[in-house]
This record gives C-alpha cells, sequence and structure tokens, in this order.
C-alpha cells in the first residue's frame, strides 16, 4: 500500500535544515503509525504472525485491505422474487379474470374491446386475437374460459366452423346456446350469398356495392379452392360477375349457388359472346360439386336455418364434413364464414362478439380469400368483432400459396398485424419463424419452449405477460372445456393386484439351459 506524505517547507532554512527535516519526514514515526487494532478494521487474527501471513512461508495469501465483496448478478425473473415490488401492475380489473400473472402473482383480467378503448400506455389498437400452440398446449381450453367468461359481461361468441365439434359442448352447457349442424343427414342449408341485414351506418349505395363485393369474393374464393388455388382469368371473372347478376335480377336479389350454376350454363349455351362462353366452363364445373356432388343439399339453395342475434353463443357444427377429405373442410369454412359475416356484420346494432376462427388458415387459402379475410380483419374493430385465430403453428400458413408467392407472404403479413397475441407452448422447429415473422424476442421463444399446458405469453399492445388459464378453472369448466376425454390413462384396480409367490416364479422361469460343450456337440432331438 502505497504512503504519500506532504511536506510543508518554511522560508529562511539552510541546506543542511533542509535535508534534516526532509530525512524526518521520510522516516515512519510512532505516532503516525496505524495503531488500530484488526478486529477494528474488520480483519481477523493472521493464523501465521507477521505482516505478510502464510504468503511468504506457505505460499498462500493474506489481504490486509477491507474485503471487497462483488456486487450481486441476477437476472430480471430472479429478481423479481427477490423484489416483488418490480412486477408488472397488469392489465387492471376490467373485462373477465382469464388466469393468473404468474409475474406478478395477481388475477389477470382481459377484454379485446376493454382494451381497444384503454387509452393509456396499455391499450391496443386492435380487437383481433392470434392464438399459436402446439396441439395439447392448452388453446382450446383458454379460449373457451375466455369467451365462456365473457358471457356475463354481454358479450356474445360466433363459431363460423367447429371442424372437430369441440364447441358444440359448450354451447350446448350454456342456457340459450344454438348449433346449427351442417351434414350428417340434418337437412340445414346455409346459403353463403344471402344478403344479410341492412345495415344502418351506410347509404343504399354503399350497402350495395359491399353485399356485391362479398357474393362475387365468395365465388371467386370457392372456384379458385377447387381449382387448387389457380387464379381465374378476366374472361372467368367475368362470366361469374354475368351469372351472378342475371341471378341477382331474377330472384329479386335472394341469389343461390344453383341460380349462379344455372346462369352458367344459359351464358354457355347461348353462344352470343364465344369468349364470355369459354370462360364459364370451368366455374360451372367447380359449382356443379355444390348442386350434384358430395357436397350437393348443403350450400346451394336458400338457407332453412336462420342466425339467432340473441342468442350468447352461436356454432356451426361442421364435424361430419370435416371427415370427408381436406378441400371439403376448405370449402365448408368458405361457406359458413360467409354466411356468418353477412348476418353479423352491422355496426348499428351496438354488439361485441367474439368470432372463433378454429384452423385459421382455413381462411386464407386463395388470393381472394385472403383479401377478405385482410379486409374483415381491418372492419372488425367497426362491427364489434374480434377475431380469434387459432393456428397449431406458424408452418400452417405454408399450405397456403406457394413459396415466396403473393398468397403466402400476405397470409405471414395478415398474422403479423395481429396486435394480441396468445402464445403458448412451441416446438422447437417454429423458433425461427416466431422471431422473423412474428417478432419475437429470443428470450421468450426459449420461454415459450418451456410452457407447461395452460400457461401462455400474452402480448397486449406493447406489454407481455405470462398467465396461467387453469390456476383459475373450476372442475366443471376443467370437464367442459379439455379436449383430452378420449385420452384416458388405463384404469387399474389395485386390490386386484396380488404378489407371485415362489412356486409361481418356479412355474414362469425357463429351464437352465445346458452350457457344457459335449451338450452342444451332441444331437438334437429332432436328429435323434
Amino acid at each position: 500500500m502505497t504512503r504519500r506524505v506532504a511536506v510543508f517547507e518554511p522560508g529562511g532554512l539552510s541546506r543542511k535544515e533542509l535535508r534534516a527535516l526532509r530525512r524526518a519526514a521520510a522516516e515512519p514515526s510512532a505516532d503516525r503509525r496505524d495503531t488500530s487494532k484488526r478486529p477494528e478494521r474488520n480483519l481477523p487474527e493472521p493464523v501465521v504472525p507477521g505482516p505478510f501471513g502464510p504468503g511468504l512461508a506457505d505460499h498462500g495469501y493474506w489481504n490486509l485491505a477491507k474485503t471487497f465483496i462483488p456486487a450481486n448478478q441476477a437476472t430480471s425473473q430472479q429478481l423479481a422474487g427477490v423484489y416483488p415490488f418490480v412486477a408488472d401492475a397488469g392489465l387492471g380489473h376490467r373485462g373477465p379474470i382469464v388466469g393468473v400473472d404468474l409475474n406478478a402473482d395477481a388475477l389477470w383480467h382481459f377484454s379485446p374491446w376493454e382494451a381497444y378503448t384503454d387509452a393509456t400506455e396499455r391499450g391496443a389498437l386492435s380487437t383481433n386475437v392470434l392464438v399459436l400452440g402446439a396441439y395439447r398446449a392448452g388453446k382450446s381450453a383458454a379460449v373457451k374460459t375466455l369467451v365462456a367468461r365473457s358471457l356475463a359481461f354481454g358479450h356474445q361468441a360466433v363459431v363460423p366452423s367447429d371442424p372437430k365439434g369441440e364447441w358444440v359442448r359448450v354451447a350446448e352447457a350454456i342456457p340459450g346456446g344454438v348449433v346449427i349442424r351442417i351434414g350428417g343427414g340434418s337437412g340445414a342449408r346455409l346459403n353463403p350469398l344471402d344478403r344479410g341485414p341492412r345495415r344502418s351506418d351506410a347509404s343504399d349505395e354503399q350497402h350495395e356495392k359491399m353485399v356485391r363485393q362479398r357474393r362475387i369474393t365468395t365465388l371467386v374464393s370457392l372456384v379458385e379452392m377447387a381449382l387448387g388455388n389457380t387464379r381465374l382469368t378476366a374472361v372467368e371473372h367475368a362470366a361469374l360477375h354475368e351469372a351472378l347478376e342475371r341471378s341477382i335480377r331474377i330472384t329479386a336479389d335472394r341469389p343461390t349457388l344453383r341460380d349462379v350454376y344455372e346462369h352458367l350454363g344459359n351464358i354457355t349455351a347461348e353462344r352470343t359472346d364465344a369468349r364470355l362462353a369459354e370462360g364459364a366452363v370451368q366455374p360451372r364445373f367447380v359449382l356443379r360439386r355444390f348442386v350434384d356432388g358430395d357436397l350437393s343439399g348443403l350450400f346451394e339453395d336458400e338457407s332453412t336455418v336462420a342466425f339467432d342475434k340473441d342468442a350468447p353463443i352461436v356454432v356451426v357444427d361442421t364435424s361430419e364434413l370435416f371427415a370427408r377429405s381436406e378441400l371439403v373442410a376448405q370449402l365448408t369454412q368458405v361457406c359458413t364464414t360467409a354466411w356468418i359475416q353477412a348476418v353479423i356484420s352491422d355496426r348499428s346494432a351496438r354488439r361485441t362478439r367474439y368470432l372463433i376462427r378454429e384452423e385459421g388458415w382455413r381462411d386464407m387459402t386463395s388470393l381472394a380469400s385472403l383479401q377478405m379475410f385482410q379486409q374483415w380483419l381491418k372492419l372488425s374493430r367497426h362491427y364489434g368483432i374480434s377475431n380469434v385465430v387459432i393456428l397449431h403453428k406458424m408452418g400452417d400458413l405454408d399450405a397456403v400459396g406457394d413459396a415466396d408467392s403473393k398468397e403466402r407472404n400476405l397470409a405471414y403479413s395478415i398474422v403479423g398485424d395481429i396486435e394480441n397475441k396468445f402464445i403458448f407452448r412451441i416446438n422447437h422447429q417454429e423458433t425461427s419463424s416466431l422471431r422473423e415473422r412474428l417478432n419475437v424476442p429470443a428470450s421468450h421463444v426459449e420461454d415459450a419452449r418451456r410452457l407447461r399446458v395452460g400457461v401462455f405469453l400474452a402480448y397486449v399492445g406493447q406489454f407481455a405477460y405470462v398467465v396461467d388459464c387453469f390456476a383459475t378453472s373450476t372442475e366443471w369448466e376443467y370437464d367442459l372445456f379439455t379436449t383430452d376425454e378420449a385420452i384416458e390413462s388405463a384404469s387399474v384396480d389395485d386390490e386386484a393386484l396380488s404378489y407371485l409367490t415362489q412356486e409361481d416364479l418356479d412355474e414362469l422361469w425357463p429351464e437352465p439351459v445346458d452350457t457344457d460343450v459335449a451338450g452342444w456337440l451332441s444331437a438334437s432331438g429332432k436328429e435323434q
């Protein structure tokens, strides 16, 4: 340790006196020595006496200065347990309870409409929600919990297509719930070209334009999807437009797929315009599937069921049709979604509804359906709609178009623009997609791989939360919302178990093998 001494030399001294003064200052004196004891300097008594302790004799060390303790270093997750006051405050108490915020150890409330109307920094700019996670991660149960508890707040729910029949149990358990079954001999029909209710917030011209746009978009989506996502030519578009206009005029604005199919045939038979007649051939072959094919009796005529706008939840059960083929499932989802959108797109109704899109990628299988889906997401907040898009993985969107195609890029863009996200446990193959497509931080992606069932990362606006949905589930809710009732562990009757005795073991034990060399060389029983 370096010791510095300042010496003040008075003037008028000779050289001899200055040398004597400097010599005296350099020599240590008894009064300048540190006479404090070692305990007073926070030092224990040395094991080996002397100023250096065992440093010189035993190649050890001894620190003569005060002990230096480095500052504690830890992650934010560890510090949250040491200092609970750094935990997030959450979204407040508005909206239904969805689960427990594991960071704050408090109840987590969420409502997309409350988040949208929140003017603080915790607010969101959209009412739509993306739900992403692997199989058996708890996605369906969490969404059902949110929807069922939101009914008490005056919200409603609509499931345009229930491919697995999971929501049927929920609708039947809720008083006033409505289930519309399509296929399976039910006899119910839905007309995807229904006009829908009159919107009071739009002029007559605007309303007519929106109805016409929705109808032609539905027709184009059905035809392109059946053709393997092949885009229609300008002539085929013109033929569909002409057939639709004729159907509207003849049926007094109540067109059906059967009417469009018949007028396409008339255009082909008339031959007044050769090119238009040629363009009507391909769409007519596609619509024939709805009139005389495997989808007949479902969507080709006027609707036989009505949408109950006062029901707390309406579910369209399409599980019978989804068992036929993937194409039938996609066509069915387009038809049911178009019918639902026609009857709920009324802003003047002042209603707030969840629109649950199971297997959401099926709504984005063609360019026309993608554009319609994008427009619907943008206008959802004006209609009081919260679209809940459920995906198993980002790779589901790889079924949309070809690699680097306009359709696939648009699908990824649509999903990435959904601000509110619930991310459940993911597979390791999805890590790069979450970082690149959804801009999820790398640390959050690693956390998502280790989430247990029912726990999800919730992104609402600019804030993120870790929520355990099952922590607040009642036994009634858990039994109703679970989707693993078909997979149960084998029941074991403990009373039927018995211990094996020595005699039982002797009977089951194999006979000893003859290991003698002579036995190996002797002939077998067959040879003898």
